[in-house]
């Protein structure tokens, strides 16, 4: 995998830079001590955090108890909860501690480099931020404060349609490259509409969700009576709702076809879990996939991302770039994605967590201490960059 990888990774100048033990802990924060970036909206009744800040990071878990205290109790359930016994949103993270790392001492190595490419962009890291609706639960910023956090990291972000702030105000809020997500509307003059602003925008790629096409059982939210009270920004006057047109429940590859030949940009498709899935998408011209189960939050009982992660490598054999989600909270996490053939991992909920306790600075200083950990691992095995990563380094 590691020369496959070098066709889609390859080193770039950007660099962040950290202090403290081993690279970790503390934030570069790149951008003057009275620039609080993006303005904070008014979301009526919902009390939305403000505060902009940076946030002490020991470890990305330790943050869901600490934004569980800031973040409405209702906004926090939708965000935190998953679907049925969410077994699989417990078995995306538990699958990580299932593999291990073989250490390579002795490599004469005294730093690591975590620069990368996707599709082209340039980023400082092989982490983005995955695509999430309803920002504005977490933080007044909503959806451009995490694209902010994200641009002063240096990374991705995919901006949901399903947004509190206008997809052009979300592109506006950092000069990172984006991808545009997408839920196909039944209404495909409502689908054109929404993809052609995107392009005109300036994203980079168009990210299709192919799981939702039937609501969940969402337990926490039923216990909560929770409807989300925000707006959908891309949508006016459409609270809580997509807008105009429902989502299209019989997606097919036509549908994947008309978002590419509507907009002439690369398609990824966002919820891949098997190798036949992998390669039926490859033969219909998709750019790249995103392997993901919803975080847990569709079909419970699902298996973990990274579970099913080495057979959809296998499948692609590097002929396009894979995203994997689901469950990453240590740097170590990252390597071993990497490491079974994603080019990329995207983080979900510990972006919003973040962006609760601190705004736009919070996700930036937790995308670095993630990267942080990832360079910590990558120098005890032996790698110097992302290219090199391999499932040599696992104990599999």
């Amino acid at each position: 995998m590691a020369s496959n990888r070098r066709d889609f990774l390859t080193s770039t100048a950007v660099a962040v830079s950290l202090t403290g033990s081993a690279g970790l802990l503390k934030p570069s924060i790149a951008a003057a001590a009275d620039d609080t970036g993006p303005p904070l909206q008014n979301f009526g009744s919902y009390a939305a955090p403000t505060d902009v800040r940076v946030i002490e990071i020991i470890n990305l878990r330790e943050l869901e108890g600490r934004a569980q205290k800031v973040i409405p109790n209702g906004g926090f359930g939708y965000i935190v909860s998953a679907a049925g016994d969410e077994w699989t949103k417990h078995e995306n993270e538990a699958a990580y501690k299932r593999v291990t790392i073989v250490p390579h001492y002795l490599s004469g190595l005294d730093s690591a480099d975590t620069t990368t490419t996707l599709l082209g962009n340039k980023l400082s890291m092989p982490i983005i931020v995955s695509v999430m609706g309803g920002h504005g639960l977490a933080h007044a910023s909503a959806e451009a404060g995490s694209a902010r956090g994200a641009a002063a990291a240096g990374t991705l972000m995919i901006a949901p349609s399903q947004s509190n702030v206008t997809l052009e105000d979300t592109m506006k809020a950092g000069n990172n490259p984006k991808f545009f997500q997408i839920y196909i509307p039944q209404d495909r003059g409502v689908a054109r509409d929404v993809l052609l602003r995107a392009k005109a925008a300036g994203y980079k790629a168009i990210t299709v969700t192919i799981d939702a096409t039937v609501s969940s059982n969402r337990e926490t939210d039923t216990r909560n009576k929770f409807h989300s009270p925000l707006p959908n920004a891309n949508f006016p006057g459409t609270a809580g709702g997509y807008g105009r047109s429902p989502f299209k429940e019989n997606l097919g590859w036509d549908d994947i076809a008309f978002v590419r030949e509507t907009t002439g940009m690369p398609v990824f498709i966002k919820g891949v879990l098997s190798p036949v899935l992998a390669t039926e998408a490859i033969k219909h011209g998709v750019a790249g996939i995103q392997v993901s189960n919803h975080g847990g939050r569709q079909l419970d009982d699902m298996p973990a991302s990274f579970t099913v992660l080495p057979k959809i490598a296998e499948a692609v054999g590097g002929r396009i770039p894979i995203i994997v989600d689901g469950g990453i909270r240590r740097g170590q996490d990252v390597f071993k994605a990497l490491a079974m053939g994603a080019n990329v991992v995207a983080l979900g909920r510990p972006v919003l967590y973040a962006l609760s306790l601190g705004g736009w600075m919070g996700v930036q200083g937790m995308l670095e201490h993630l990267n942080g950990e990832l360079k910590m691992t990558m120098r005890l095995a032996g790698v110097k960059s992302i290219a090199d990563i391999s499932k040599g380094s696992l104990s599999v």
